[in-house]
């Protein structure tokens, strides 16, 4: 590792990391302990997470191990953090009050372009061509914030199956429709076939040129001129924003177009405001950090495989993916940062659903199954609408119900005095609340928002953001690159050309492989 960085350590070699991973083990859940952190204008309850003074001095000491402090400067001054492809992760940059003049610069021009097109009542349909960091966030904050719709009507397009694209075009008149492709590279495969697609039915619509009813938006600006996007209409952001982190560039674009120029302004304060929270605040009021080292004893220590995302709020339906994405691409990795074996379980499967939805779908399986998985619930104490009492209140009254349930469970002897008093027999009551009882002690969060705002979720993504990048200090893992998906791009292009006829079958494949390309290809 280059001798600028900190070095890392084995993390189970670390004494540290044993007193640490002792103090967890040692610690239950405690009902009776309250700990809300305010953090950017959100609320953070770690309630009901292990914590003790011995683990908290354990954690103290971990992180000054792992130079937590240093990497931390390293990440939000544009240092290098992403070792494997020599590059920082700055979109910290993209969000603070007065961005650089590169970064003012270009995102001046996009929002120029959004405000003539908002003047000129411009663009009915949008079309938005991009797959992963170019999709997730976008729809996101157009399903939080134009859920009572637009009058724009945007559709997504991220999937190779050509039933994306089709069902993405159908029913639209292209002189009023905008195709935006959104690509870092501009090379990305399942994005190029569809923008390729969406330019042949604009040019079949007899449109002279389709280029002007396209905005390409990417990192290699060259490309996107070779494709044939015009410079006017090309909007840039760098190297140095990480694809699941773009929602905070150029690829916002469409969301201004849908919700409002405002939209993106809110959301970089509320995001730049826990930027400054995760720099300043002390560990022990540190929300990101706390539910980093609770997350870290959830996987690591304990053993969970999974974190379950508990938005209540429908509005917040694509926060499930996007942190899927966030959390699942940065921390899906088992080798250090010297190319060592990671030996303790590292970034957990993230699953999840809207409330009350998900209690009526697996809501059994966190209450009673033999695993189990921590929980983040995320709710808003106020509502956009005017039905408090008929909707609202029941809404936080379900959200707080099924955490105190996890939490505190149901004891044997709780559900058999239940099922007496609805007057089973004795020896049927004994049998039913063996049925009934929760064991509890199941860890979870409770996040706040006081409303659903652009300032509210900007410092809610923020807050994610710098939870996984502390987890992957202790880790000591990179959480910038992906070189698993990669290689599954690279075989594809090989398999491509096979099933295509224009390469011979390759004879590396195993036997699955080769006995379904040599059948595909017919």
């Amino acid at each position: 590792m280059m001798s600028s960085f900190p070095e890392v350590a084995p993390l189970d070699s670390l004494a540290c990391w044993r007193s640490f991973a002792q103090a967890a083990q040692n610690t239950p859940v405690n009902p009776q302990r309250l700990c809300v952190l305010k953090a950017g204008g959100l609320l953070v309850d770690t309630s009901a997470q292990r914590a003790s003074p011995e683990l908290a001095q354990a954690t103290e000491a971990l992180l000054q191990a792992r130079q937590f402090e240093t990497w931390r400067e390293h990440l939000l001054t544009g240092q290098v953090v992403n070792l494997t492809e020599n590059r920082a992760a700055w979109h910290s940059a993209l969000r603070v009050p007065a961005p650089s003049q590169q970064v003012a610069g270009e995102r001046e021009r996009m929002l120029d372009f959004v405000r003539l097109a908002d003047a000129e009542r411009k663009w009915r349909n949008v079309v938005h061509i991009g797959i992963g960091g170019s999709d997730w966030g976008v729809r996101l904050c157009i399903a939080a914030f134009g859920y009572a719709g637009t009058w724009r009507n945007v559709r997504f397009v991220s999937n190779i199956d050509g039933h994306a694209i089709e069902g993405g075009l159908a029913g639209l008149d292209p002189h009023e429709t905008l195709v935006v492709v959104s690509s870092k590279s501009f090379t990305t495969s399942e994005t190029m076939q569809n923008a390729h697609r969406a330019l042949e039915w604009l040019k079949g619509a007899g449109i002279q040129n389709p280029y002007n009813h396209v905005v390409a938006i990417t990192a290699n600006a060259q490309a996107a001129r070779e494709w044939g996007a015009l410079p006017s209409q090309t909007f840039l952001f760098w190297e140095w924003v990480g694809g699941r982190f773009s929602i905070w560039s150029s690829v916002a674009l469409t969301t201004a177009l849908a919700v409002g120029i405002d939209t993106l302004a809110g959301m970089q304060a509320g995001a730049h405001a826990m930027d400054q929270h995760f720099a300043t605040a002390p560990v022990a009021e540190n929300a990101p950090v706390q539910l980093a080292v609770s997350g870290v004893v959830n996987r690591s220590v304990l053993g969970y495989g999974s974190l379950n995302i508990a938005p209540y709020d429908f509005r917040l339906g694509y926060l499930v993916p996007y942190l899927q994405q966030l959390e699942m691409e940065s921390l899906g990795k088992s080798v250090d940062l010297n190319g060592n074996a990671v030996n303790v379980p590292t970034g957990p499967a993230v699953w999840g659903m809207p409330g009350t939805d998900a209690q009526h779908t697996f809501f059994q399986w966190l209450h009673q199954g033999s695993d189990g998985a921590p929980v983040d619930f995320i709710v808003c104490q106020e509502a956009n609408h005017g039905w408090r009492e008929a909707h609202h209140t029941h809404l936080l009254a379900n959200c707080l119900a099924q955490r105190q349930a996890m939490l505190t469970g149901k004891s044997y002897e709780q559900a058999l005095q239940e099922c007496r008093a609805e007057g089973h027999a004795e020896e049927h009551a004994q049998w039913l609340a063996k049925h009934r009882m929760h064991t509890g002690g199941r860890s979870s969060n409770l996040i706040v928002l006081p409303r659903l705002s652009p300032y509210t979720l900007g410092a809610l993504l923020a807050l994610y953001e710098h939870k996984v990048f502390t987890q992957a200090v202790i880790w000591g893992i990179n959480p910038f690159d992906q070189w698993g998906v990669e290689y599954g791009k690279v075989l594809a292009k090989g398999i491509t050309q096979e099933l295509k006829g224009q390469a011979p079958l390759n004879g590396g494949h195993d036997a699955s492989t080769r006995y379904w390309v040599e059948v595909f290809r017919g």
